[in-house]
């Protein structure tokens, strides 16, 4: 009569390292160099995964650049060029009437997942104008435009998060 046991994963994982063993001549060297390659391989997709993460985590000039949307009817376009912080500025030249290129600048502002906030506007014998604030996620932005007639400058300054001073200087003109 045979006698039929029961093993268990951990007893059957030790039979077959044992066998490895034996099968080797008991040297462990070739078990090492295999295990230290996929412990590199294991630290390499780590370190992937955090850089990876870290990007995801903190924006770069560059991300917050792609947040503007450009204005409709855009004749000129400067920039992006660095500012304090890790910010970046943009100037727009537009082909309308300034509160007409304001409105229609929000409303893509908002559209691209911005929150604004108006913080002054104006409409007056064919000038005029708005300055806006906002934020998308941690970014932070200015975007102050104004003009005359059917000629708007808009001044565009985005911040990966909200700077000290967020002071959004206007371009040449």
């Amino acid at each position: 009569m045979a006698i039929v046991r029961k093993f268990s994963a951990l007893t059957a994982a030790t039979v077959v390292v044992a066998a490895g063993l034996v099968a080797s001549g008991c040297s462990t060297t070739k078990e090492t160099s295999s295990t230290t390659t996929t412990e590199a391989s294991a630290a390499t997709t780590t370190t992937a995964a955090e850089t990876t993460t870290a990007a995801a985590t903190t924006a770069k000039p560059a991300d917050v650049k792609s947040l503007v949307p450009t204005p409709a009817n855009t004749a000129e376009t400067k920039g992006p060029d660095a500012i304090a912080n890790d910010g970046v500025h943009l100037h727009f030249q537009v082909n309308g009437a300034p509160k007409e290129v304001m409105d229609a600048f929000k409303i893509d502002l908002e559209g691209k997942g911005w929150d604004v906030t108006t913080i002054v506007t104006s409409d007056n014998g064919g000038g005029g104008g708005a300055t806006y604030t906002g934020t998308n996620g941690a970014a932070y932005g200015v975007f102050d435009g104004g003009g005359y007639d059917n000629k708007t400058y808009l001044d565009v300054c985005t911040w990966p998060t909200k700077p000290a001073d967020p002071n959004c200087a206007r371009g040449e003109r």
